[in-house]
């Protein structure tokens, strides 16, 4: 039974780069994301066994969100540049540790890793796809055979990794995977510059997903809605709903075909690792590889 891998490389690098503030080579380049990066992608290789682990990175231009939706994403902020600096040397060590990268102009990468994970199983009755990330986005695409690895929550590091199958996204969202699009559409989603219906909240959009199944439904009913505040309200966010679907949804047809597979690279990996004066991590590759194969 295949079982994959897919790791969301900014979701995690940023993750990486956040949990030590501190670190950098004696000239003062920047060393605490790189850090990060190679001791969790150690761990979740380690624990998962997975037989293949691909890393998808964003390239960025949404075209076709921001076509729908000109503001998506508008109100981040910079990325820091001591994280820009690394992410080149992130993509260096991922390939030399021998894990596949993808990466595709115009598409975003959640999009791109979704679309894959579906090809996984579509593909092979019996393969197992675990997504690594801590976006809600992809609760969307959990099922029987496509589970979540979400990461140590910054606030409580203690929990360590958790996996997430469709009761976990019952139990978390209370609502069922398959209606996590329209959840978030309800919601909105301010990291993302997207405008959920006025005054909606977790609750009353679970409490009327639960009643009613769908927003079309909602739209349906809404002289039943409740709050009674939200019946002609809603009957004017007919357009609002149908845009954010689209953009919160995946895209099931933007995936690659395939994805070429990763091979160790013991050689480049010790040089980047000595370049970057990160002496713990080089003692620990040493052990780990020898002869260009992994040494668990």
């Amino acid at each position: 039974m295949p079982k994959y891998m897919l790791v969301d490389g900014f979701n995690m690098a940023f993750r990486a780069y956040y949990a030590v503030r501190e670190l950098t080579r004696m000239d003062g380049f920047p060393t605490n994301a790189l850090y990060g990066w190679v001791r969790s992608m150690w761990k979740l290789v380690d624990d998962q066994k997975p037989n293949e682990t691909i890393v998808f990175f964003d390239l960025g231009g949404a075209q076709a969100k921001l076509a729908l939706l000109p503001e998506y994403k508008a109100n981040r902020g910079e990325t820091p540049e001591e994280f820009e600096k690394q992410v080149p040397i992130i993509k260096d060590l991922t390939r030399a540790m021998g894990y596949g990268i993808y990466e595709k102009h115009g598409v975003e990468s959640d999009d791109l890793l979704a679309a894959y994970a579906n090809k996984l199983c579509g593909d092979d009755p019996d393969a197992t796809v675990l997504i690594v990330s801590a976006d809600k986005d992809f609760a969307q695409s959990v099922n029987e055979r496509i589970h979540m690895l979400l990461p140590p929550p910054t606030a409580n590091p203690r929990l360590g990794w958790r996996l997430m199958d469709p009761s976990g996204v019952e139990e978390k969202f209370g609502v069922k995977a398959s209606q996590i699009s329209d959840y978030l559409s309800l919601i909105g989603d301010s990291s993302d510059n997207i405008l959920g219906i006025p005054g909606v909240g977790p609750k009353t959009a679970v409490k009327w997903l639960n009643e009613y199944g769908d927003i079309d439904s909602i739209f349906e009913n809404a002289d039943k809605l409740k709050p009674v505040r939200f019946q002609e309200l809603v009957t004017t966010m007919v357009d609002r709903m149908a845009i954010n679907r689209k953009i919160i949804t995946f895209d099931p047809d933007c995936g690659p075909e395939s994805i070429s597979l990763g091979s160790v690279d013991p050689g480049a990996l010790f040089e980047i690792l000595e370049e970057m004066e990160m002496n713990t991590h080089l003692k620990e590759a040493k052990k780990r590889y020898s002869q260009g194969e992994l040494a668990f």
